[in-house]
């Protein structure tokens, strides 16, 4: 006799998925083991830290608004700039795309009911805020001061604050390392039937190189900060040069991890532009194998390329041309892919909707990005720019364009699956413009000052280039403005939003295929089975929920939605 399921139940394998009865606030969100919810409090907490890294850069950009300006002494300044890197790469940019969209997403994209590991996963969340409060604390006992790179000499020199940063990398390191073994895990095993490797979503792609990666190079970097603590609180002398330590040591351990960690930020990100450019250009996507394997193939590039961090620290120089020509290569792939999404959209039925234009910002700023990036990685250029604000436009070009744009494209392409609500559109793209020019006018004049020799890394400069960096503060300003238009959006769609259709987009892979949001445990009301491209326009789009009834709208329904930036979609 088979078995009867209720409808909040589904079976795959051996496990059953359900909401534990009689559940406690805190269980039901904060320490839930449902990935769904796991997700929304990466994604929650990490904006928190974003908003905490954007008041710190804000309060720089006063300072340099002015050549001499004594807003901030030097000492602050440099406890500022330390953690606002610190901040936005390991508080905001690694948890959000590894902890928050793929958490949320991936499992939906597969067909499974939840990650392999629910407790882990939720003890990886639980390690997440506790990291990044102790790494915040280090301001009561004086904020480390060596750059989110921590280069000894000087970060064994430093205040208490520096051997707090290194206990919250370590926690923060392991965070991220529970996350990857589950999403590996769960690709590997619990994909629903028919969801073959050739039918994964080029996401899920993308989450299983940079799960690869983080497993890989994360150790290097427990290990790095774990020598550092070590040095500064038993005097070991792994870095202290007068005692047969080597500083450089620290820099190979350090950018092993941390040159992977930029894909590691952004590689989930492509997987994401994939998605929201096939499914508004309503076109299968262009070299599907080709941009899976350039995943692949950037992970495995990535941990090769380290040292062209390093030029001017002393390297040799055989090695030097090695890393000049591997850091080169590595812009095939990625090349790959940018062409592929050029193709997609070549005479595709392209909708300019908020997450589009997101995706098409992205593609403009990472792609300058990518350009300074192959002129760093010319030995002869690196030594003249290394020290500049030349390099400080290159690594937000790729990381603020790379990350932040693929962020806010996932924000609103998926906030209908997130929370049930849609968002205005016509205050969409007012956040993507405003945002765009002026992240731009922040960040390509940058280039001009670390050309012309103005040094990176201190709190004043020489006056012939106050204009240039008055202009950059006040374009700053108003970026810091654009995100007040995405919160009151968000605020607005929560409140008093329309109630989002499970497919608003028309999209084709299975993470549409359920109500929105889905069912808090379990996801699926029924199994679902693949038998075609993630990308078939053509097919039909599948649906496993829970059924919906069919709701008319009248026409005064249809004037007052698009008179609110929506639009029906064929």
């Amino acid at each position: 006799m088979a078995a009867v399921l209720e409808p909040e139940q589904i079976i795959v394998g051996h496990e059953v998925h359900h909401a534990p009865a009689n559940q406690t606030f805190l269980q039901k969100y904060l320490l839930s083991t449902d990935h769904k919810q796991v997700g929304i409090n990466y994604m929650t907490t990490a904006l928190i830290f974003f908003v905490v890294g954007g008041i710190l850069a804000e309060l720089m950009r006063v300072n340099l608004a002015t050549p001499g300006s004594k807003f901030i002494d030097p000492t602050t300044y440099n406890e500022f700039y330390t953690m606002h890197g610190t901040t936005m790469v390991f508080l905001f940019a690694v948890p959000f795309m590894v902890g928050g969209f793929t958490n949320f997403v991936m499992p939906l994209m597969i067909g499974a009911p939840d990650v392999a590991f629910p407790r882990l996963n939720m003890l990886s969340y639980v390690l997440f805020p506790p990291g990044g409060l102790l790494l915040m604390s280090s301001f009561l006992y004086g904020a480390p001061q060596a750059g989110w790179t921590s280069y000894p000499p000087v970060s064994l020199q430093g205040p208490v604050g520096q051997s707090l940063w290194s206990l919250a990398i370590i926690v923060l390191g392991i965070s991220s390392t529970l996350s990857a073994i589950n999403f590996l895990v769960t690709i590997v095993n619990m994909r629903t039937r028919g969801m073959t490797l050739t039918r994964l979503p080029l996401f899920v792609w993308s989450v299983l190189a940079t799960s690869a990666m983080v497993l890989v190079a994360t150790p290097a970097l427990a290990g790095g900060v774990g020598v550092l603590f070590l040095a500064r609180t038993f005097d070991v002398p792994f870095f202290n040069v007068s005692k047969g330590g080597q500083v450089v040591l620290w820099q190979h351990m350090f950018w092993f991890y941390s040159h992977p960690a930029v894909y590691i930020m952004i590689l989930p990100g492509f997987g994401l532009i994939s998605e929201i450019i096939a499914v508004f250009s309503r076109r299968p996507i262009f070299g599907y194998t080709a941009i899976a394997f350039s995943s692949a193939a950037i992970a495995l590039i990535s941990m090769l390329v380290w040292a062209h961090h390093m030029f001017t620290s002393g390297i040799q120089p055989a090695l030097q041309l090695y890393f000049m020509l591997a850091t080169m290569i590595i812009a095939v792939p990625t090349g790959i892919k940018i062409f592929s999404w050029l193709g997609t959209m070549y005479q595709g039925n392209l909708r300019l909707t908020t997450p589009m234009l997101f995706a098409l910002g992205f593609i403009c700023t990472f792609v300058i990005g990518g350009v300074t990036g192959i002129m760093l990685a010319s030995v002869p250029v690196d030594y003249h720019e290394h020290a500049t604000y030349f390099l400080v436009a290159h690594l937000h070009y790729v990381l603020f364009g790379g990350s932040v744009f693929t962020i806010f494209a996932g924000l609103y392409y998926w906030w209908p699956k997130i929370t049930g609500r849609m968002m205005n559109e016509r205050l969409g793209k007012w956040h993507f413009w405003l945002m765009f020019i002026s992240a731009n006018a922040t960040f390509f004049p940058m280039h001009a000052l670390g050309l012309l020799g103005m040094s990176r890394r201190i709190a004043t400069y020489a006056p012939e280039y106050a204009g240039t960096n008055l202009f950059i503060s006040i374009a700053s300003f108003v970026l810091a403005a654009s995100f007040l238009i995405f919160i009151y959006n968000a605020i607005t769609s929560l409140r008093s939003g329309p109630k989002a259709p499970p497919n608003p987009w028309g999209a084709r892979t299975l993470d549409w295929s359920t109500e929105s949001p889905p069912a808090p445990h379990g996801n699926f009301y029924t199994q679902p089975y693949v038998t075609t491209h993630p990308y078939d326009f053509t097919a039909p789009a599948p649906y496993f929920g829970k059924p919906q009834p069919e709701v008319e709208l009248t026409p005064l329904d249809e004037r007052e939605l698009r008179r609110k930036g929506f639009r029906r979609v064929t």
